[in-house]
């Protein structure tokens, strides 16, 4: 008889009454309970969070920063109210304490008193960090805590990222002022500059007028030297002079008291002797007018006389023999005479004709004493007076000389001591124009460190940053936060059901070969004792086994797309995938039970434990001890647990492709060993007849 003919008869057994079809039925709808119904359980449980019950207490204080009243705990209190993230109830410390420990609430948020403190002093001196107190109890629900781990971890870096806005924002607007600041220190540092550079120009002005003034201290400690010597000279010559004009004084006092008797008596006369000198003045001045007009011709008169009288005696008495001797001496004189008249005429003439210019200054002199003598007569009255004035005169100037005597010794006094102020201005001057040199020196160090303070300056302005307000809001909320996750999830399934899908279906489909297989035969009993061949026994006791997993394929990816909403990336792929997973999970359970018999049931749930805690299908194998390591690679649901995320979420094929070629391999296998396990079988032997366990 043919396997799928014994296949058929041994699946018509459960078609004799109502009880074995129920049977049918139930083993057929069997996977539903431990995939759907379980999938449903936890399809989308983030979605429900808001019905789990939490304590939340708020204590929070508040406090003052900058001006300011801070109520972070108030604002973080209403935000969650507000949110469905859970089941929130505001209530006292001690209430939430009582309910986190008895179970009424699942676990506790508390904002401390000096929450919004600690949170303000983040702008004072001594900065401290708050704390979100979150209580939990594991008694209650493990997987709450957990999941409460990561909405809090989102409530404070919420609460951080707030608080750190505020901080940076006053950073930002300390940077504007900053700037400000900075650049007015910069146009300071200019001016300053600048002003260091006239006082530089000032410096070397007075570098240079100390040099000229210690010249000129020089040149005036010399110079007072030598006026203190003329002072000493000056000193001695006031004493001559105001001796002499003592003598002269006394000498003027003893004449006029001789003299002025006689001028006051005489005074008529001597005017008129005054005025008979003017009248003789004028009268010799106006004949020196008929002087020079009568010389030439007396001159020549003269001359002609002394030629006749010179020719008379040589006639008479040279060239005649017998002269005449009373006539000739006579006549010898008179020619002498003449010739002296004549030259006295000829010096008159030589005077008037050549020396002219000197009877003009005679006539001017004489026209001065005629003016003078006049002057004389009319001052001869008064003379007596004149001369007591002119007595007095001389009385004061000796009193004035003794008086510049006097200040020549004490301008000779002072000179001393301005000698030695002198010559401390020099040395002053001389330590003035050291210092000024230094001066120099340092106004010079101070403008090249001006200059470097006012570039550095001008250079920190330019990278010191001016934020207006946009800008600073830009970079608060940036810095606030500066790091976000920027999660990115390829093929990303849509709810917790779909993720875990892969785990539990394959789940499902063992535990339901494993059921089918306590309702049929491994091996089927009439192929053994007929004497079959046991490749046909064993493929007639996995045929059933096969076709029911096939239905519960069906029955189950049918519930959970149309009743759950499980969204498969490749649906066909997905169903056909699992119809080699129901086949190979019916081969390899087959075999265990026909090979162990009533323990094989035991092993077909110790390799499911095997299967599920080495699979991977919660958390990644690698987060597994390593004996499920080891042992990942050699079972079959390994396989079929990456297959079905990649068929059902989506991503590359590699991994059913790897499945589709390992899961036959499993099928052949179990398939063989079972046909071995039936050959076995139908030889019989005392411990078939006698087993030592019956399930």
């Amino acid at each position: 008889m043919r396997s799928p003919r014994l296949a058929a008869l041994e699946l018509k057994r459960f078609g004799r009454g109502r009880l074995p079809v129920a049977a049918l039925i139930a083993l057929l709808l069997l996977p539903l309970l431990y995939g759907a119904l379980y999938l449903y359980s936890f399809w989308d449980p983030y979605s429900r969070l808001d019905r789990i019950p939490v304590a939340l207490v708020n204590d929070d204080k508040g406090a003052t920063a900058a001006g300011r009243h801070l109520a972070v705990g108030d604002e973080i209190t209403g935000k969650l109210l507000d949110s469905k993230t859970f089941e929130w109830h505001e209530v006292s410390a001690s209430e939430a304490r009582r309910g986190v420990e008895d179970g009424t609430y699942y676990l506790s948020l508390t904002m401390p008193s000096d929450f919004s403190r600690r949170i303000a002093s983040s702008s004072g001196d001594s900065p401290a960090t708050s704390a979100l107190r979150v209580r939990t109890n594991d008694a209650n629900n493990y997987i709450v805590g957990q999941i409460s781990r990561t909405v809090f971890s989102e409530v404070r870096t919420a609460a951080s990222t707030n608080v750190s806005r505020g901080f940076l924002d006053r950073i930002y607007l300390s940077f504007s002022d900053l700037h400000d600041a900075t650049a007015k220190a910069a146009a300071g540092a200019d001016d300053l500059k600048g002003g260091i550079g006239r006082a530089k120009k000032g410096s070397e002005d007075l570098v240079t007028g100390l040099k000229d003034a210690k010249a000129g201290s020089s040149s005036l400690a010399d110079g007072i030297v030598k006026l203190n010597k003329g002072a000493d000279d000056l000193r001695t010559g006031s004493r001559q002079v105001a001796a002499g004009t003592q003598q002269l004084a006394d000498r003027v006092d003893g004449v006029a008291a001789a003299v002025r008797p006689f001028l006051k008596d005489n005074g008529t006369s001597i005017g008129d002797t005054a005025r008979l000198v003017s009248g003789t003045a004028q009268t010799v001045r106006n004949n020196l007018d008929l002087l020079v007009e009568s010389a030439p011709a007396a001159a020549t008169a003269a001359h002609k006389a002394s030629d006749d009288l010179a020719e008379v005696h040589r006639t008479r008495c040279t060239e005649q023999p017998a002269a005449d001797p009373t006539v000739c001496p006579p006549l010898e004189r008179a020619k002498t005479a003449a010739a002296d008249v004549a030259k006295v005429a000829d010096d008159v003439n030589a005077l008037v004709t050549n020396e002219n210019g000197d009877l003009k200054k005679l006539r001017s002199r004489l026209t001065a004493l005629q003016q003078k003598a006049d002057d004389l007569a009319e001052n001869a009255p008064h003379l007596d007076e004149d001369l007591e004035s002119a007595v007095k005169k001389v009385d004061a100037l000796n009193t004035g000389a003794h008086k510049v005597a006097a200040g020549a010794e004490a301008l000779h006094t002072g000179l001393v001591s301005a000698r030695t102020g002198s010559a401390d201005l020099d040395t002053g001057v001389s330590n003035l124009r050291k210092g000024a040199d230094d001066l120099d020196g340092g106004l010079v160090r101070l403008g090249d460190g001006s200059a470097s303070l006012a570039q550095g300056l001008d250079d920190g302005v330019g990278k010191i940053p001016d934020y207006d307000k946009k800008d600073r809001d830009a970079r608060t909320d940036v810095m606030a936060d500066p790091v976000r996750l920027a999660a990115t999830s390829l093929h990303k399934a849509p709810n917790y059901g779909t993720g875990f899908a892969p785990y539990f279906i394959p789940l499902s489909l063992w535990v339901g070969a494993m059921v089918a297989y306590m309702l049929i035969q491994p091996l089927n009993r009439r192929a053994l004792a007929a004497g079959a061949s046991a490749w046909r026994i064993a493929f007639a006791g996995w045929l059933p086994v096969a076709a029911l997993g096939l239905l519960q394929v069906a029955a189950l990816m049918s519930v959970l797309h149309w009743g759950l909403g499980l969204q498969m990336a490749r649906a066909a792929g997905t169903i056909g995938f699992l119809a080699l997973v129901t086949c190979c999970f019916a081969a390899v359970i087959q075999w265990l039970n026909a090979r162990f018999g009533a323990a094989g049931r035991i092993l077909v749930l110790a390799v499911l434990m095997l299967q599920l805690t080495s699979a991977g299908g919660t958390y990644p194998v690698q987060t597994s001890p390593g004996f499920f390591n080891a042992i990942h690679p050699y079972l079959p649901m390994s396989y079929v647990v990456e297959g079905l995320r990649r068929l059902i979420t989506g991503g590359g094929l590699g991994p059913v492709w790897q499945g589709c070629a390992i899961l036959p391999a499993f099928t052949a296998g179990a398939l063989a060993l079972t046909a071995v396990s039936a050959r076995r079988k139908q030889v019989w032997t005392l411990d078939r007849l006698h087993p030592e366990l019956s399930l």
